[in-house]
């Protein structure tokens, strides 16, 4: 009996100083959160010198496997692809970077973040790494930077998986395109309230999040707004006034086509688009998810893209 009571009281205390941590310390315990899952994913974050810029990025897999780099999208950074590295890295070197403008990369409003700028940034960053040649992927905005790589630096890859990608433009219009057209950008967050309706509108079925956390999500949004306005517009105005749908039979990497049926952001009508126009275009849609596949649905995701890359 008195060792469950010494149970009980040590457990209590656990539990007291989890909420402690929780109320007065979100971010550290953000912090741990977001560690276990790398550790889990078996990732490392490291950083190379690109250039002007220090590039952060995160690393896992065998070091003579085929590098796999993935691209994060819009207002994401490398920890997007944490929870669909346990999948990955048995047989790649899976490496995720920010991308700059992200995460703990530069954050300068003065550069300029179109699309051709950030692919050649990418050939850059490859360079720095010593890769001559890899897979490349890209979710969102990460995709349309992996595509125009695609198009501009054809001879550097092995394949190409685009997850929910931006950059062309489907016969049915999305929410966010319409939203976009009155002026408006659906992924700005106002409050911490607010990223609820943020993460409703990314995912079709969105995880929950501590108010805590959204805090958190709200004052990082809200720390670099100018500079995510600045970028969104130029993604706008890359995807929409100038996309890459007459360019995409130039595309000589064998590609993958991954999407979620219930995306909002980049509407499923893209994927006709995608696999009639770029040669050698396999897709998958699957049916329960939204923009994200690789967060939503890791497992099925990189069931399809493992067996893909199996390929080439």
């Amino acid at each position: 009996m008195e060792a469950f009571e010494i149970f009980l009281t040590v457990l209590g205390i656990l539990v007291v100083s989890f909420i402690a941590v929780y109320v007065l310390f979100p971010r550290l315990l953000f912090s741990f959160l977001r560690n276990a899952l790398r550790r889990k994913g078996k990732l490392t974050e490291k950083s190379v010198k690109v250039g002007d810029l220090v590039w952060p990025y995160l690393e896992g897999g065998p070091s003579d496997g085929e590098p796999l780099v993935l691209l994060h999208g819009f207002g994401g950074d490398k920890d997007n692809w944490a929870m669909y590295a346990p999948e990955m890295v048995g047989k790649y070197r899976l490496i995720a970077p920010d991308l700059p403008g992200f995460g703990d990369n530069i954050r300068d409003i003065g550069r300029d973040y179109d699309m051709i700028t950030q692919a050649r940034l990418v050939r850059d960053f490859l360079d720095a790494m010593g890769i001559e040649k890899c897979h490349i992927g890209g979710n969102s905005m990460g995709g349309f930077v992996a595509l125009r790589f695609a198009l501009d630096y054809p001879d550097r890859l092995l394949s190409m998986t685009l997850f929910n990608n931006a950059g062309v433009v489907g016969a049915d219009e999305s929410e966010l395109q319409k939203e976009a057209q009155a002026g408006k950008n659906p992924l700005e967050i106002h409050s911490a309230d607010d990223v609820k309706r943020m993460l409703a509108f990314v995912a079709h079925k969105p995880m929950k999040v501590p108010g805590q956390f959204r805090k958190i999500f709200y004052e990082d949004f809200a720390a670099h707004r100018d500079l995510l306005d600045k970028i969104f517009w130029t993604l706008v105005e890359d995807g929409t006034v100038k996309p890459l749908n007459d360019q995409l039979g130039q595309v000589k990497a064998p590609t993958l086509i991954i999407w979620g049926r219930h995306d909002q952001l980049i509407d499923v009508s893209c994927v006709d688009v995608l696999e009639d126009g770029i040669p050698n275009a396999e897709s998958v849609i699957f049916e329960d998810v939204g923009h994200v596949p690789m967060i939503e649905n890791p497992k099925a995701t990189a069931a399809k893209h493992l067996e893909f890359l199996a390929k080439y």
